[in-house]
């Protein structure tokens, strides 16, 4: 691939060549009144080719007052873009490990796209990290796109009376005066969409029974709808274990906010819900459903280019239906012959194989990557279809996915036999008929 060439082209301006981050370690502090973040990121990586410059992914909206490189004198950069370029003073070599150190301050804002504003975002009395998918240069310099994972340590400081969510273990919180630092670490590598930060007037409770610890962090106000609304996530836990594999983290954390979200978020070992989503009524029990199978996933097994969306959006979408059949409601047979038949009287001109940018979280590719999965599931069989996503999350574990590897473990279990499946499903924009003549439950 020429080096000019962009890394993903539906993000044509982000991912930087000639190295592989290892740990991102950030020390944050952040004023909740005034939106002002100051930050200190150091970065490690290991060089891949002969590196006299690096260019990291970093937003406008903060600038930058210090770059080191290996502990060094300071280093020249220039940041416009969205890009920090770092002149470095002695070249690196391939193989070599090395660091970067980057202090910046400012008022972070969101990054506009297509998709909206992505990424930092202040809240009526907080604030939230939503990345998805180009929103994390918003708050920390990083290599950004999805095929680049690494470890986190993620510390920060905030006044006192707000609780801080973010990836991973929570290692340490101290107090001092009327700020508190709270230091998370994350072990299992991560693409740098999913890192997020959460402060908010929030108080933690314990969230369910059962292997995985399970929390929540959210208003007092609504702890009565929320122990209504997510009372059966266990059971959601329990069931997506059985049919997905073993939980890909150690805990998992749902975070309310007080605000309203138009859409719930998802980021590693954590999902993120507005108050519109405790309604006491169970009213986004799909939602819920949703974000936590993200979990295998999207970050867990995480796509390199994101053109394989349906990889994340289309099992996550199916994992609602797999629950529907699983708590006693609508068999996915059911759910899935519905979205067919939804699916035939709209515009049919979008190939969720690679649906282009514009179109990547349009609800089509959700649904027919669902139909995709249970068409294949009924070709298969359940026995046969369930472990073949069972031994899809093992393999894949904590790593990048794509549809090609995709396809070709399904040709293990026999899927493909039929001519043209998964050209007909993926790559063709007319929607497919669905083969069988229906099923029940799931096993």
């Amino acid at each position: 691939m020429p080096k000019d060439s962009p890394i993903d082209p539906y993000l044509p301006l982000h991912g930087n060549r000639g190295y592989r981050v290892l740990h991102y370690d950030l020390d944050l502090e952040y004023k909740v009144a005034s939106n002002r973040l100051a930050g200190r990121a150091e970065i490690t990586a290991e060089a891949t080719d002969p590196a006299e410059r690096i260019t990291l992914d970093f937003g406008d909206a903060l600038a930058v007052s210090k770059v080191v490189v290996n502990g060094s004198r300071p280093a020249k950069y220039a940041h416009r873009a969205g890009k920090l370029a770092i002149t470095v003073r002695q070249p690196i070599s391939p193989g070599a490990t090395f660091s970067v150190v980057v202090q910046y301050a400012g008022a972070p804002r969101p990054v506009r796209g297509p998709w909206g504003d992505i990424g930092w975002e202040e809240l009526d009395n907080g604030a939230l990290v939503a990345g998805q998918p180009n929103g994390a240069p918003s708050w920390f310099p990083c290599d950004d796109h999805p095929g680049s994972k690494a470890r986190y340590r993620i510390s920060v400081t905030t006044d006192s009376p707000y609780h801080v969510v973010a990836n991973g273990a929570l290692v340490r919180k101290q107090v001092k005066a009327s700020r508190t630092t709270w230091v998370y670490e994350q072990a299992e590598p991560m693409a740098s969409y999913l890192a997020t930060v959460q402060i908010g007037d929030y108080e933690l409770r314990s969230s369910g029974r059962g292997l995985i610890p399970m929390r929540a962090v959210l208003p007092a106000a609504l702890f009565g709808e929320f122990e209504h609304d997510f009372a059966r996530q266990p059971d959601m836990m329990a069931a997506f274990i059985r049919l997905f594999g073993p939980y890909p983290f150690a805990d998992y954390t749902v975070v309310v906010t007080a605000d309203d979200l138009e859409i719930p978020l998802e980021a590693q070992g954590i999902s993120i819900f507005g108050a519109n989503h405790c309604d006491g009524m169970r009213g986004s029990e799909r939602l819920i459903a949703h974000e936590l199978a993200h979990q295998w996933f999207g970050n867990s097994l995480t796509i390199g280019q994101w053109r394989d969306i349906w990889l994340h959006e289309g099992f996550a979408c199916y994992a609602e239906w797999l629950w529907s059949e699983e708590s006693g409601g609508a068999s996915a047979d059911e759910l899935a012959r519905a979205a067919w038949h939804t699916a035939a009287r709209r515009r049919q001109n979008l190939c969720i194989g690679d649906p282009g940018p514009k179109d990547m979280f349009d609800d089509r590719v959700y649904q027919r990557g669902a139909l995709t999965l249970h068409a294949l599931r009924t070709v298969l069989g359940d026995a046969v279809f369930f472990a073949l996503l069972r031994e899809w999350t093992a393999v894949h574990r904590h790593s990048t996915v794509t549809t090609d590897r995709f396809i070709e473990l399904a040709g293990r279990y026999g899927a493909g036999a039929e001519d043209g499946f998964w050209r007909r499903w993926l790559y063709e924009p007319a929607l497919p008929d669905l083969p069988g003549s229906g099923r029940t439950r799931s096993g």
